[in-house]
C-alpha cells in the first residue's frame, strides 16, 4: 500500500484527498517508478482545484510531473534502480500521475536522470522548467541575441515566469520581468537576474495595433491583453515564444506586428516535446540554473498540503516554484 492524493468528483465538485492505494489500482503502463518528488504547477492547481476542465475522468491522481527510482521495468531502456523524470503526456490529466508514492506510466514518456541532476531538483524545475528553457531555446533559435535589446517576461513570478528570468539572465540577456505582484516580488525577481520590474498592469490596458517598440523578444506565459499589448511592441524582427494562458485563451490583436514589423510568433509546447528536443532543453536547464535559484524561488510542501497550495496557485498568490515531497 501506498500513499496517493485522490480527486473525485460529487455533485460536480471535486474532492482531494490523501488515500492509501494498492499496485493493483494503478493504470496499465511498461514501467513502476518510486516516486520521489512531484510538483505542483497552475495546470494541477486548476484539476485539484475543479476550478479548469482538466480532469474529464474520476478518480485521478494529479501531478502532471514526477521523479523517481524505477522498480519494475518491461522496457529495455530503464531497468530497475534508474533514476527517471516525467513531465507531461497527459498525465496527471487522464492517466494517474505524481501526486502519490508510486506511479506506472510508459516507458516512451520517462527521460533518464540527466548528469548533476537529483530528483529533487528536477521538480524545482519541472515542467515549468523545462517550458520556460524550450522558450529561451526557441527566441534563440530566431536569431534574438543577448545584444538585441530587452527581453520581456510575463507573469514572471510564476514557475515558467521565474525560470526563464534566471535563464535569460544567464545567458547575457537584459531582463525586464512583467508581474502582477511586483510590490511583493519585485526584489526576488531583481535577485533572480531581472533588470527592471513592470507591473502587469501597463501590458493589460487597451492597446493600439502598434506601439512603440521596446522589446527585442517576449516570453509570454499569460495570453489574451497582455500578449497582445506585448506583440504591438516588439522590435522589427523580434520575436514573441508563448506558451502559457494564465490570463485567458484570446488573443486580441491584428496583423500588422507580424506584416509591418516582421514580428515572430514562436509557439512553445512541453506536454508532446520529442525526446531529443526534451532531453536537450534538460541537460542546457541543468547546466544554467544557478544553486541560488533553488534557494530562492523553490518552495517544499507536503502531499497533505497540496490542496491549499493548489487553490493559491490558481489565485496568483504562489511564487516560483512548489516542490511536492510525496
Amino acid at each position: 500500500m501506498f500513499n496517493a492524493l485522490v480527486l473525485t468528483q460529487h455533485d460536480k465538485q471535486t474532492q482531494a484527498e490523501v488515500r492509501q492505494l494498492s499496485l493493483a489500482d494503478l493504470p496499465e503502463g511498461d514501467v513502476l517508478v518510486d516516486v520521489s518528488y512531484s510538483s505542483l504547477n497552475y495546470k494541477d492547481g486548476l484539476a485539484v482545484t475543479g476550478l479548469g476542465k482538466i480532469i474529464r475522468q474520476f478518480p485521478m491522481v494529479p501531478g502532471i510531473d514526477f521523479a523517481g527510482v524505477v522498480s519494475e521495468s518491461a522496457d529495455p531502456r530503464y531497468k530497475v534502480g534508474d533514476e527517471v523524470i516525467l513531465t507531461g503526456w497527459g498525465v496527471g490529466e487522464n492517466h494517474w500521475g505524481g501526486m502519490a508514492q508510486k506511479a506506472r506510466v510508459k516507458a516512451d514518456w520517462l527521460v533518464p536522470m540527466p548528469k548533476g541532476c537529483d530528483a529533487a531538483k528536477a521538480m524545482m524545475i519541472g515542467t515549468a522548467g523545462l517550458t520556460a528553457m524550450l522558450c529561451v531555446q526557441a527566441l534563440q533559435q530566431a536569431g534574438v541575441a543577448p545584444d538585441a535589446g530587452d527581453i520581456l517576461v510575463t507573469g514572471a513570478s510564476g514557475g515558467v515566469g521565474s525560470v526563464a528570468v534566471t535563464l535569460l539572465a544567464q545567458l547575457g540577456y537584459r531582463v525586464v520581468a512583467s508581474s502582477g505582484r511586483v510590490e511583493a516580488n519585485g526584489e526576488l525577481l531583481k535577485q533572480l537576474g531581472a533588470s527592471d520590474v513592470i507591473d502587469r498592469g501597463e501590458l493589460e490596458q487597451e492597446g493600439r495595433p502598434l506601439d512603440k517598440q521596446r522589446w527585442a523578444g517576449v516570453v509570454d506565459t499569460v495570453g489574451n491583453k497582455v500578449l497582445a499589448n506585448a506583440l504591438s511592441q516588439i522590435n522589427y524582427g523580434g520575436s514573441a515564444a508563448i506558451c502559457g494562458l494564465a490570463g485567458g485563451f484570446a488573443l486580441p490583436t491584428t496583423v500588422m506586428p507580424f506584416i509591418l514589423r516582421g514580428v515572430n510568433l514562436l509557439g512553445v509546447d512541453s506536454v508532446s516535446c520529442p525526446y531529443e528536443k526534451r532531453m536537450s532543453a534538460w541537460e542546457q536547464v541543468i547546466s544554467l540554473l544557478p544553486d541560488s535559484f533553488y534557494e530562492q524561488a523553490c518552495q517544499t510542501v507536503s502531499l497533505e498540503a497540496v490542496p491549499e497550495y493548489a487553490a493559491n496557485i490558481v489565485k496568483g498568490k504562489v511564487t516560483g516554484r512548489i516542490l511536492v515531497k510525496v
